[in-house]
């Protein structure tokens, strides 16, 4: 199969300041490959590295979506947040971005019942039955509908183990990576100079910090899902 260019811009990456890793001193020496100097103290990182891990990453999301494999999306720190929501929504990725619960992965079957329960409360609203409760009963159900929504509705609609997990800060996801490796799921994660690549199938090293640098990166890894899942479709047809 012909391997697809991506193109990636190198002065996009600096406007968005993929290039900034984090304190010297905070270092992870397997970082070391992808540093290309140390400026006041802040590593930065080296934009021809991580061009070249993104395209590979790139094109590993785009040939699994024209496969018709599911993603699940995980960035749960304050800034990354509703990034990760809105990009899993533009690739129709499940996403988790509040926080990770143990097991999610692990003990899937655990998290279907709630999902299970998660919907069935979805249903008795919208149908008004929680109108026909008491006040008190009503308010209890409403508790527990938000609680379920903030924390499984990005992954409402996920009915099995994910093919790949996309990782958008390594340090702060850690118990979700532990998962995927246990499972064997591939993983793409965003690296920092204070993470530590071995953990990832594809590690990308970037800013995992600032919002610019982690709405960039996702931006680029959801574009080559769609195209991806583009080329099924018209390949389906």
């Amino acid at each position: 199969m012909q391997r697809r260019i991506w193109n990636i811009d190198l002065g996009e990456m600096m406007e968005a300041g993929v290039h900034f890793g984090h304190q010297a001193q905070k270092w992870n020496p397997k970082m070391a490959p992808y540093i290309f100097m140390e400026r006041k103290g802040i590593h930065i990182l080296n934009l021809t590295q991580t061009a070249r891990f993104l395209s590979e990453a790139c094109e590993s999301v785009s040939d699994a979506a024209s496969e018709g494999k599911q993603f699940l999306i995980v960035g749960t720190k304050y800034q990354a947040a509703d990034l990760v929501a809105s990009a899993a929504t533009r690739a129709r990725c499940h996403y988790v971005n509040q926080k990770w619960l143990g097991g999610t992965l692990t003990n899937w079957s655990t998290i279907e019942t709630r999902l299970q329960k998660f919907k069935d409360l979805e249903e008795k609203k919208r149908t008004g039955r929680f109108q026909r409760l008491p006040r008190k009963e009503a308010a209890i159900l409403e508790r527990q509908l938000a609680h379920l929504r903030k924390y499984l509705g990005g992954i409402e609609y996920m009915t099995d183990l994910p093919d790949i997990v996309i990782i958008a800060d390594q340090r702060k996801e850690y118990t979700a990576i532990r998962e995927c490796i246990t499972l064997g799921i591939p993983t793409i994660c965003v690296v920092d100079t204070d993470c530590d690549p071995d953990l990832t199938d594809i590690p990308i090293p970037a800013n995992d910090d600032a919002r610019s640098s982690i709405r960039w990166i996702l931006n680029e890894l959801t574009l080559a899902i769609r195209e991806g899942r583009s080329n099924r479709v018209l390949f389906e047809k």
